[in-house]
């Protein structure tokens, strides 16, 4: 995606606000690299398709204060990275079943914080710890690992809520529940298709 020059400085100040506002709710946030033309800009000498920690100590600024957060996104446009493991994983999913996962938590009345990406990609966040999922269909981020957060750009757009954090109060739920979710939305699969049939 190609930005001016100008859109990328007013975007900067999003992200910046963005980044502050989560680190300020003890969500462990970091600068990551965005994309610059054909490459990704902000770390020298990283070579990746994605978005990757701007620092190579990264590890090391897990849970640094609001204050400081924000002094990283001062004079770049940084993507705004999630360290999972420290109080929130990410269960990562595709659109399709992240959809009806999500039908099935809004008829469970189970509000869950969900990101999707310009990828096609829908990522539900839980709290960490419990056990991992595991299916070949479902990649679970946890300790040591990252996550792209909104507003951060991709190669091919922006990446985006589907349900905002404020929407659950900031309170995460346990891994068990979206697995739950998971796991109805993938059982349900034949029957919505028979009720699209149906209703054509």
């Amino acid at each position: 995606m190609e930005w001016s020059d100008s859109w990328r400085g007013a975007f900067r100040i999003e992200l910046r606000a963005e980044a502050v506002n989560l680190a300020w709710h003890g969500w462990p946030v970091l600068p990551g690299t965005y994309p610059a033309g054909e490459r990704w800009a902000g770390r020298d000498g990283v070579e990746d398709s994605g978005p990757v920690p701007v620092h190579g100590d990264w590890q090391e600024r897990i849970g640094t204060e609001a204050e400081q957060v924000a002094t990283w996104w001062t004079g770049h446009s940084y993507s705004i990275l999630l360290a999972t493991g420290h109080g929130v994983d990410a269960v990562e999913v595709s659109a399709d079943l992240g959809r009806r996962a999500a039908v099935e938590l809004r008829a469970a009345g189970v509000p869950v914080p969900i990101v999707a990406t310009p990828e096609g990609r829908w990522m539900f966040l839980v709290a960490s710890g419990g056990t991992p999922v595991t299916d070949p269909d479902v990649k679970h981020y946890g300790q040591g690992e990252y996550v792209p957060l909104p507003p951060s750009t991709g190669q091919v757009g922006v990446v985006h809520w589907r349900v905002k954090p404020q929407i659950c109060a900031w309170h995460l739920p346990h891994v068990d529940v979206v697995r739950d979710a998971l796991l109805q939305a993938a059982d349900r699969t034949t029957t919505y298709g028979l009720v699209a049939a149906d209703r054509s």
